[in-house]
Order: structure tokens, then C-alpha cells, then sequence
């Protein structure tokens, strides 16, 4: 694995102002057309574009031949027309003739069939010659446009994802085992081997996880969990290691123009937080279910904020009115793009960018949305609303850059519990970790409460309040860290199925929930679970309330019960308790309680700390701070209703997107879908 060349505190592009523009490919148009679209992005004020994110085929037509004509172009009129690039290397899809020339190439799938060429991501990253050709294109782009005026940042590959088994994975697999275990004895008890006759006594016995060998009814059903759990983390740093190379190929030639490649939040196949020491920048696409709760796409955009310690990210793609991969593609109504972009901003972003910029004519992304249609036209409602947030974002200018989240509430977000927990047979495969985490979420900043979404891994110090739902796997030093939480005053927060096994995914022999069980003072020796549509009552305090799916039966070792439940033979028995731990305390949930019992619970948490936000009774508006860096705090209030919002400044303010002014008491009336950008006094 090479070595991380940057800090994880966030090198972004040097701007003046929030970068606006998105996805551009003009080498799909005549020349005519770039003129068109030129005049149409400075009418709507896009002074940032994408280009070269699938134009392999282009660039280099044969193995020996590259042919950089057309990309010199797009580069040398984005320059001057005084716009800046996001120079993609293009290597996420291949052109036909590698993989004709190559074969191997080609990925082989869970199912084991060897693809032929078609589609994009249909490269096996443990190939020797995709990664030879990938990072020559790298190395030569860098060479040729290092110096280029209009460069403003790499883009490396696209959307990483996917995963191959065929034989060169398998040999690389094997060697990634060998350095993470060192012996077939330490490989074999992580793995817990002897179960079912698995004892290896040579590393080339050993193959993929897949159809064809421990898994059944798909990917999650495996007979043995460790085996699986490695091949996620193996193949998470296999692609990690084609972004590193080519990362290297333009360092050869360019030490300093900031190097990203766009992530997709909580996207499970990888684990972001192995690739975030490689990334200058973070950035990520966002295009969550238009039908999904605010606090969904709030989750990602923390998360992403969060792989950097913090910094800045950017918002690399979304859809400016509709996309279309899904079965059914609903239009986002007037005003939800510009709604859905400022909550980018609030929760960190340096950037705005869409895909697409001008739409597709042919192929399976036609319909797509885009800022400019097939008509070309700046009269559409879409392009209106594109052009009028370019001015908006245009008179900002600068206010927002380098501003940092100051959260003193983090939520731990771990791949591999998540991996671990939905591979698990029992107790239910019906538990979904995001769902879990998101429930927790949504409560906190519902709440009014800055979250921090972070490694396990993470310095705990700056919190006051820590959450860890649905934390299957405790690995390290963390219930050392956690204990100094509580100890030292903070309150850390656990819930049904934490703390189960280890890194490996081996359970701990001790008390449920393991390591966590003196923090929280309980032990659990029994668990229940029901189908989803069977639901028990839990009384928290005075709030009648209601659980699903897992119920685990505590029973009180120094913990007091703060809710239980109500029906079957545990009635009565604690379903969330509160331990003392030192200066502080530890809260246990049981159960997957309902929106308003999480909302309940995590209420009772944040007050303990004062952090529950002055607008925490307008449930339609979302509230975010970010503080910039000559210490001017920003309060951002979103309206997610198609009402009015009336509040009551909690202080003197002034609205950066009006330049009103708020005295303390003054009500303060928000648009439905509205915005304001408060800088407080």
C-alpha cells in the first residue's frame, strides 16, 4: 500500500469563491455547440467544469498512440473564457481496443462469470495491465496540462466501485492475507476455521468469498463472516491502490495541483475511511431518493466532511432536476435544487458542481437531468433556477471558504460493522446499519445539534457526546477511549448489537456487549427478534412508544432503566438504561426504537450538555454552523417545508444572502424551502 502523501487535514483548490459549474463533455458536440454552451455558462455564472471523465477512447485510440487534440481544446477555450477545470484522468471506463488487446482485464463477477467488454467500472483492479495503461494516461496528462492555466484540480477515475474474483484477484488476495495475518495459524484462528473443516495449511487453498465457494443467496449469506469481512476491506484497498498510482503519475509531474476522485457517502462496498489520508481534497456525488428524509443526504454530506478531520469538501455531482438510473425518476420541484445546495454548504462544502451540464443525445443517461437541454434553451425552469443560484452564489463570494463545523456531538460510522452486522446470520437480517446510524442521526441534528460523523478511529477529545449505534465491531483501543469519554463528564451512547465480536468478526468471550459492558453497566444474555411488521410497546418516561426487530434482554449491572418494555415474557425488563461512569454517564439502547423514542432518548443526552439548538421546536427547519477562518460564525437555517417559517433570532444576526438585519427577538421569516445565511454578531 503507498503511503499517504498529505495530511488528513485537507488541501482544497485555492478559489475566491464557491466554485459553480459541473460535469461538461463537450467532446460529444461540434464546435458550434461549445460556443453555445459557453454563452449559456456565463448567463448562468459556471465558472468551474469537469471534462475528461470518459474520454479514454479518445485520448489514447491505440496503445501506442495518444491523441490530445480534442481535450486541448476543451481546456485552452475554458481558459479563455476564464473558466477553471476539474481535469478528470478518464481511466473509470476502458476503451474497446484494451480490452480486446487484454482480456484480463475484463472483471469476473460474484457468480464467476469472466465479463466481456461493456458498460464503465468493468476493470479488475488487480490487473497489472490496467494499471501499467492507467497511470501512463495519468503521468502523460499531468505532463502535458500541469502548467495548464485553467487547471484548478485533478479528478482521478470516477465513482470507484465493484468488486472482481477472478484468478488475479484471487493471487493478490492471498498476498494482502499474507501481510495482514503473517502466518496461516493467525489467519486461520481469526477466521475461526476449524468450524466446518476450513483448517488452510497452504495460502494458495485459500479463494474468494463468492457463489462459488462460501456464499449463497447472495453476497451477505456467507458461511464464514471473516473470510468475507477481508475480502471487503482487500478489495476496498485494490481499487484504493489504482487511485494511488495514477495519484503518483501526476505527482511525477505536478507536486501541487490538488488531487480528488468522487466518492458516493455512504456507499457500502468501500471504505472511505481507508482512502481519506490518500485524498488531497474530499468530494463526493450526491443523489439521494428525492423522497428521503433532509437528514439522509445531512448524513453523507458529515460524513464525507468528516474523512478530512473536518475540512472543507466538495459537492462533485447532483442532479439539477432529475436522474435517471432509478425505475421510477421523480422532478425536483421548484426551489429543492437550490434548497439541497445550501445544505451542502451548511454542512461543509466548497463547491457546487452538477451533473450534467448539457445533456446527453444518445445512451442510457439521455434523459438525465442537465442545466442545458437537448434544445439548448436558457428559458426552461431549470436553467432559471441554475442561473439565479450562480448569481446568489456569485455575491456571496467568498464568505463561506475554509469554513469548519464546531460539533461537539460526534456519531461513530464504521464500514466494518456495517459489513459485519448485514453478512451476519442472527439475529435479524432485517437490521440495516444505516438505517440505524441515520435514526440516530436524524434525532441529534432534528435536535439542533452540530454532528460529526467519524472513524472509530478518531480523536474522541473535542465531544462531549458520543453516539455509536448499531457498533457491531469494537476493534483497538476504543472502549479505553470511550470509558475516558464518560469519565472525564461526555456521555457516550450505545445501542442493541454493539459491541459484539472483534475486528475479526469473532464474538468476544465475555458479557454482551463485550468490551462496552463496564461503560454501560448491563450485561445481555438473551436476545429476541420478530418480523418487521410485529412491533412491542416501550415506555420511555412519560412517552409511549413502540420497538422492532431486535429485542435484547439487559439485565442491570450498576445501570439504572430509563425505559422498558411492555409485553411479551420480558416485560417489564430494561429496554434503554443510563450507567454513571465517572464524571459522566452511558446510555444503553436495547431495542430499534421508533423515531420519536430515538428522538427522545438523544433529546435527554444532548441537554445534559447544553446542546440542543435554539430552533429545535421548528421541525421543518434545519439548522447548521460552520466558522470561518478569521472566526466569523455562520448559522445557516433551511426550511424543508412548503410553508412559511417564522422564528425568533436567538441573537443579533445579519442574513448574508439579503443583508437584513436581525435584532435578538426579531422574527425572522423564512420562504417555503427558504434559506438564510446568518452571520452572527
Amino acid at each position: 500500500m503507498t503511503e499517504p502523501d498529505t495530511g488528513n487535514d485537507g488541501r482544497l483548490p485555492h478559489t475566491d469563491r464557491i466554485p459553480y459549474g459541473g460535469d461538461y463533455n463537450p467532446e460529444q458536440w461540434p464546435q458550434a455547440v461549445w460556443d453555445e454552451d459557453h454563452r449559456l455558462f456565463t448567463q448562468a455564472g459556471v465558472d468551474t467544469l469537469t471534462v475528461g471523465v470518459f474520454i479514454w477512447s479518445l485520448t489514447q485510440p491505440d496503445e501506442s498512440v495518444y491523441d490530445f487534440t480534442i481535450l486541448d481544446g476543451i481546456l485552452d477555450r475554458a481558459a479563455a473564457e476564464g473558466r477553471q477545470v476539474c481535469l478528470a484522468t478518464g481511466t473509470a471506463a476502458l476503451p474497446p481496443w484494451l480490452a480486446k488487446k487484454y482480456p484480463e482485464v475484463n472483471r469476473t463477477d460474484f457468480e464467476g462469470r469472466r465479463h466481456r467488454y461493456g458498460q464503465r467500472h468493468n476493470f479488475c483492479p488487480s490487473s497489472p495491465e490496467y494499471r501499467r495503461l492507467a497511470t501512463a494516461l495519468a503521468g502523460r496528462l499531468a505532463e502535458r496540462y500541469a502548467e495548464h492555466p485553467a487547471l484548478l484540480a485533478w479528478h482521478i477515475n470516477n465513482e470507484y466501485g465493484g468488486a472482481c474474483y477472478c484468478d488475479l484477484c484471487a493471487d493478490a488476495f492471498r498476498g494482502w492475507l499474507h501481510e495482514r495475518h503473517g502466518t496461516l495459524d493467525a489467519l486461520n484462528d481469526a477466521w475461526w476455521t476449524t468450524f466446518w473443516s476450513h483448517r488452510y495449511t497452504d495460502w494458495d487453498q485459500i479463494e474468494p468469498p463468492s457463489a462459488l465457494t462460501e456464499h449463497w443467496r447472495g453476497p451477505d449469506h456467507t458461511a464464514f463472516q471473516g473470510i468475507t469481512l477481508d475480502y471487503q476491506r482487500f478489495m476496498t484497498e485494490a481499487l484504493l491502490g489504482c487511485f494511488t498510482g495514477e495519484k503518483e503519475a501526476i505527482r511525477a509531474h505536478d507536486p501541487d495541483t490538488p488531487v480528488t476522485t468522487n466518492l458516493m457517502g455512504t456507499y457500502r462496498p468501500l471504505d472511505y475511511h481507508r482512502w481519506a489520508p490518500h485524498l488531497d481534497f474530499a468530494s463526493w456525488d450526491n443523489y439521494p431518493p428525492l423522497d428521503a428524509p433532509p437528514t439522509r443526504p445531512a448524513l453523507a454530506h458529515d460524513l464525507m466532511r468528516g474523512l478530512k478531520d473536518g475540512a472543507p469538501f466538495w459537492l462533485m455531482e447532483q442532479t439539477p432536476s432529475t436522474t435517471a438510473c432509478r425505475d421510477v425518476n421523480p422532478l425536483r420541484r421548484p426551489g429543492e435544487l437550490r434548497l439541497a445546495t445550501w445544505q451542502a454548504i451548511a454542512h461543509g462544502a466548497d463547491a457546487a458542481l452538477y451533473f450534467q451540464m448539457r445533456a446527453s443525445r444518445g445512451a442510457c443517461e439521455k434523459y438525465h437531468g442537465a442545466v442545458i437541454g437537448h434544445a439548448g434553451r436558457d428559458d426552461t425552469r431549470v436553467f432559471r433556477e441554475v442561473a439565479a443560484l450562480g448569481r446568489e452564489l456569485g455575491e456571496l463570494g467568498g464568505s463561506t471558504l475554509g469554513a469548519r463545523t464546531p460539533a461537539r456531538t460526534a456519531l461513530l460510522f464504521d464500514w466494518d460493522s456495517w459489513w459485519a452486522l448485514e453478512i451476519s446470520d442472527g439475529p435479524s437480517r432485517l437490521v440495516r446499519y444505516p438505517d440505524v446510524v441515520h435514526a440516530y442521526y436524524r434525532a441529534a441534528r432534528e435536535a439542533g445539534a452540530d454532528v460529526d460523523v467519524v472513524a472509530v478511529t478518531a480523536d474522541l477529545t473535542p465531544y462531549d457526546v458520543v453516539l455509536a449505534p448499531a457498533l457491531h465491531l469494537v476493534k483497538g483501543d476504543l472502549a479505553k477511549r470511550l470509558e475516558a469519554v464518560a469519565r472525564r463528564g461526555g456521555t457516550v451512547l450505545a445501542t442493541f448489537l454493539t459491541a459484539r465480536s472483534d475486528e475479526h468478526d469473532r464474538a468476544f468471550l465475555a458479557d454482551v456487549p463485550g468490551p462496552l459492558a463496564p461503560l454501560m453497566g448491563i450485561r445481555v444474555d438473551e436476545w429476541d427478534a420478530k418480523p418487521g411488521d410485529v412491533e412491542q410497546p416501550v415506555q420511555v418516561g412519560d412517552l409511549a412508544t413502540r420497538a422492532r426487530l431486535v429485542f435484547e434482554i439487559v439485565q442491570l449491572r450498576g445501570a439504572e432503566p430509563v425505559a422498558t418494555y411492555g409485553a411479551d415474557f420480558y416485560a417489564g425488563t430494561p429496554a434503554v438504561t443510563r450507567n454513571h461512569f465517572g464524571a459522566g454517564q452511558a446510555w444503553y439502547v436495547a431495542t430499534a426504537l421508533d423515531q420519536p423514542g430515538v428522538d427522545h432518548v438523544v433529546r435527554q443526552v444532548l441537554a445534559r450538555h447544553d446542546l440542543v439548538g435554539p430552533y429545535a421546536d421548528h421541525h421543518t427547519v434545519e439548522t447548521a454552523t460552520r466558522v470561518t477562518p478569521d472566526g466569523t460564525r455562520l448559522l445557516f437555517l433551511l426550511n424543508h417545508a412548503s410553508e412559511h417559517a417564522r422564528l425568533p433570532a436567538h441573537t443579533a444576526a445579519t442574513d448574508l444572502l439579503t443583508g437584513k438585519r436581525f435584532d435578538q427577538g426579531e422574527v425572522l421569516a423564512l420562504d417555503p424551502l427558504g434559506v438564510a445565511v446568518l452571520r452572527l454578531q
